[in-house]
């Protein structure tokens, strides 16, 4: 996708907190909004290494998606990470593989 449709797109996915009458959500200023999304990202991150892929927020609207070489490409919600991460990398890429959820939690644990 252009980096304008990940602008212009704004349809919320269910992962991302909306204020907005008749939506729950706990992170009703936009501060803990951006502090949520900043968290989603930090564990996007940590199963991500495993594949040397790194996702940054872009503007609170869409993720930019990174290799270590410098490709490049526009996410426009969590719901498409994965299938864009096997696209950028040519293979499959399954944030629940033990071996990387293990690895996970031997880092939490320390």
């Amino acid at each position: 996708m252009c980096s304008l449709c990940g602008i212009l797109g704004g349809n919320e996915h269910w992962t991302d907190a909306v204020a907005r009458p008749g939506v729950f959500t706990r992170n009703h200023e936009r501060a803990d909004r951006r502090r949520e999304r900043a968290r989603r990202v930090s564990a996007a991150n940590t199963i991500l290494s495993a594949f040397a892929l790194q996702l940054s927020d872009w503007q609170g609207s869409s993720f930019l998606l990174s290799s270590r070489t410098g490709k490049t490409e526009v996410v426009e919600d969590l719901g498409h990470l994965w299938s864009a991460a096997e696209g950028m990398i040519g293979r499959g890429c399954d944030p629940l593989d033990e071996a990387i959820i293990a690895r996970m939690e031997r880092e939490r644990h320390g």
